[in-house]
């Protein structure tokens, strides 16, 4: 059954408009009046419905039932990502929304190629959360992840991390991210990740300075690409939630 998300109240019993872009779907694939759907708004479960109206710009159903289903990790995990270049970032955010993060945080590193400001930065900040949005109506959750505004990573750092783990993924690190997890109990961790080419040492430094704990992913260096999302996995399969 085809799952979309509608920031609105999805109440029993109510008519709801989708969003012309979840209307242009259902015109395109020759959705019609009577079939059934899934609709979620961000706030926690799910809904039954059936549409009652499908025009080229417009889409309207009707809110059968309240499904209190959830696919959420058992534990708050933030991926603190350095940006990477070209559309690895769109990638980074899909699939660390299928593995269960709860937030991104865009970082601006020292060794990151792209540079992103201003309107650009919001743009990028806009299509990030669309993707977000995709990701979850395709894997099943019904929360959507938080994807906060680029920050420079020097700025970040400094501020309080607020009860939450911070973990800077390190291929220097003596402990291993696997070994950390088995010992550990679940609570909220932020894993923080570098660009191509890594941290630079003084930001290392700065993360360490700051309460980071540096774990590696094991013998190998890992893409930027790559590392968070093994590390998601890593978490999810010690800590529960695979």
């Amino acid at each position: 059954m085809p799952r979309f998300y509608c920031p609105s109240p999805l109440l029993p019993g109510s008519t709801v408009d989708l969003p012309d872009t979840v209307a242009h779907h259902l015109h395109v694939v020759r959705q019609q009046p009577g079939d059934e759907l899934v609709l979620f708004n961000g706030e926690g479960g799910q809904v039954h419905a059936r549409l009652l109206e499908v025009g080229k710009r417009r889409a309207a159903a009707e809110v059968l039932a309240h499904q209190p289903v959830e696919a959420e990790l058992p534990f708050h995990v933030t991926l603190a990502q350095g940006l990477p270049e070209g559309s690895k970032m769109d990638w980074i955010v899909e699939k660390a929304v299928e593995l269960g993060v709860s937030a991104i945080q865009p970082l601006a590193a020292r060794r990151s190629v792209v540079k992103l400001a201003g309107e650009r930065a919001d743009k990028r900040l806009a299509h990030w959360q669309a993707v977000v949005i995709s990701a979850s109506e395709q894997c099943g959750r019904n929360r959507l992840a938080a994807v906060a505004p680029l920050e420079e990573f020097k700025h970040w750092i400094a501020q309080p991390a607020d009860q939450v783990v911070r973990i800077l993924l390190s291929p220097r690190a003596d402990a291993s991210l696997a070994q950390w997890t088995r010992a550990t109990p679940p609570r909220a961790v932020c894993l923080l990740v570098g660009p191509e080419g890594g941290f630079s040492a003084e930001e290392e430094d700065a993360a360490i300075a700051a309460g980071a704990l540096p774990l590696s992913m094991g013998p190998r260096v890992l893409r930027t690409e790559t590392a968070g999302l093994a590390a998601l996995a890593v978490l999810a399969a010690g800590w529960g939630g695979l």
